[in-house]
């Protein structure tokens, strides 16, 4: 267990954000959070966030809140607000909901996708090879989580990438501890293909199955690094 402050020094303002201002706040701290920025058990001091951002505590109040309300952040009351370190019951059920999503969406979009998307996903598997040779882990993070936010979005459902998002927070913050792991970013740029050419081929069942792989490979990394590092997970 870490008694260490947050570390805001690469904290982004938030004039690179959108949105009012705590919804600023709010984002400027997340994304420090999924990140890993902010590691788990880090204390989350309001006065040193108020300062870098320039903001006074009541948006950084409402923000903590939410964030709280997301499982991001640990307010105990009289004591120190905390990061929340990873809990392996809350990415596990991150990781159920998010494939049942992804499986419904991708074998939607292999039956009707348009040439449009098809060149889009291509762009972007030809961006992932580029960044993989680069060795640009963070590159390569970012397209993969367009890639999966690009499916979502072709099946015309508005809604689906942000409830997406909300119910697999924590997975997408314990993905980051895998990112320098070996030879990783190639198997995935070849199980993103698999689920393109399938989408190509318009075969539903081909590219459920493509996704279920590709998933698949998620929890048994993110156990064996439980196993690791077990001073980022909640004690069992």
């Amino acid at each position: 267990m870490t008694n260490t402050d947050i570390d805001i020094t690469n904290l982004r303002e938030i004039g690179a954000f959108e949105g009012s201002l705590a919804q600023r706040v709010y984002l400027a701290l997340q994304e420090a959070i999924l990140s890993l920025q902010f590691l788990p058990g880090a204390v989350v001091r309001k006065g040193l966030i108020c300062e870098k951002l320039g903001v006074s505590r009541s948006p950084v109040s409402e923000a903590i809140a939410r964030l709280s309300n997301e499982g991001l952040v640990d307010v105990v009351p009289q004591s120190a607000t905390r990061v929340a370190y990873f809990s392996m019951d809350d990415i596990r059920e991150g990781t159920f909901l998010r494939e049942a999503l992804e499986l419904a969406s991708v074998a939607k979009v292999a039956r009707d996708r348009t040439d449009d998307q098809m060149a889009q996903l291509n762009r972007n598997v030809r961006l992932q090879a580029l960044l993989v040779e680069d060795g640009d882990f963070a590159g390569f993070y970012q397209a993969d989580e367009e890639f999966h936010a690009m499916l979502m979005h072709f099946t015309g459902y508005p809604r689906l990438k942000t409830v997406a998002r909300m119910v697999s927070l924590q997975v997408t913050r314990a993905r980051m501890l895998l990112l320098p792991t070996p030879g990783r970013s190639n198997e995935t740029l070849e199980e993103h293909q698999a689920v393109v050419d399938a989408v190509r081929d318009q075969d539903p069942d081909a590219a459920r199955e493509a996704m279920r792989y590709h998933l698949g490979q998620l929890m048994p990394r993110i156990e064996a690094l439980a196993e690791k590092r077990p001073d980022l997970f909640q004690s069992r």
